[in-house]
């Protein structure tokens, strides 16, 4: 029988997913998602998690309980760190303790801590430590996750763009399990989409110059997605190429209180970029979520058809 392996369409899978299905595919598992975010799924993680964990925290709850029954292992490790010297939100670290605690009947759960702040020479035991539930030949694990990395550098490169002249973009940025989940977000992407402008989130941009703009940053970016989110604002500011920005944001998200704030203000102090921030939460509904879209992107248009371009901070 085909051992199985489930992994919650949740957080950090919208980085990964094809990093860790083609390593456990490699290995002979058999790899099973949650299905894309719904009504139950959003509901069954509400009332299965704390009130005080942020909605994507709630979701992933959700999606391990649609998932949990379907595997014989259940993949939520304990990330730490993702990049030297830099950390990631803490409840990433806590989350398999919040899944244990607050779901029944869970099937093994394999929950590797991945901590890379120091550097990561550790990366081939926290391989080795993943794949020993499926294999003792600890080059088999190896070579499973090589070709695992290179088709993930491969997904990488294919979705970025080079950004065409002459037509309207908008940059919609946030953590990738804001902007990938389109439940969550309400499918903001075909509302843009609809309203013909191109769309642009940072995971489309080089990373290299992305990284590049993120050293010039006066502070100290202890946390990786504000490494990112604020090295891509840095960047679509010095390059005058988009013409606006949309942040997509959780409610009760910490960092991001933070992180989307300085966003906003070097946007506004640099630029005359158009800036719109849309906060989620359980309670968030489609509608206010059109209107907003559909005001920002015809007041784009409308500021190109005035002949002094008016800023948009008025």
């Amino acid at each position: 029988m085909t051992v199985k392996i489930g992994i919650p369409r949740a957080l950090l899978f919208y980085e990964y997913y094809p990093l860790w299905i083609s390593f456990f595919e490699n290995l002979g598992v058999k790899v099973i998602l949650s299905g894309k975010t719904n009504k139950n799924i959003f509901t069954e993680g509400i009332k299965n998690t704390v009130d005080e964990a942020c909605i994507p925290v709630k979701l992933f709850h959700g999606h391990v309980i649609d998932i949990k029954d379907q595997v014989d292992y259940l993949f939520v490790p304990r990330i730490k760190s993702i990049e030297k010297g830099e950390y990631i939100c803490p409840k990433f670290c806590g989350l398999p303790e919040m899944i244990k605690n607050s779901i029944k009947d869970l099937p093994t759960m394999i929950t590797t801590e991945i901590d890379f702040f120091q550097s990561k020479k550790g990366l081939r035991n926290t391989i080795y430590h993943i794949g020993k539930y499926f294999s003792n030949d600890h080059k088999a694990i190896q070579i499973a996750f090589d070709q695992a990395y290179l088709r993930y550098k491969k997904h990488k490169k294919s979705i970025q763009k080079e950004l065409i002249e002459n037509t309207k973009k908008v940059m919609v940025m946030g953590h990738p399990y804001n902007l990938y989940d389109e439940n969550l977000n309400m499918n903001a992407f075909e509302k843009i989409k609809n309203r013909r402008i191109d769309l642009v989130t940072p995971e489309m941009l080089d990373s290299d110059m992305i990284n590049f703009y993120a050293k010039d940053f006066e502070g100290a970016l202890y946390w990786t997605f504000a490494r990112k989110l604020i090295g891509t604002a840095m960047l679509i500011v010095d390059q005058q190429n988009i013409d606006g920005v949309i942040y997509i944001s959780t409610f009760g998200c910490g960092v991001d209180s933070v992180v989307e704030d300085i966003v906003e203000k070097y946007i506004r102090k640099n630029s005359n970029i158009p800036f719109m921030l849309l906060t989620l939460d359980e309670h968030t509904g489609e509608a206010g979520i059109n209107t907003r879209i559909e005001a920002f992107v015809d007041m784009i248009k409308w500021r190109d058809r005035i002949e002094n371009n008016i800023s948009a901070h008025g």
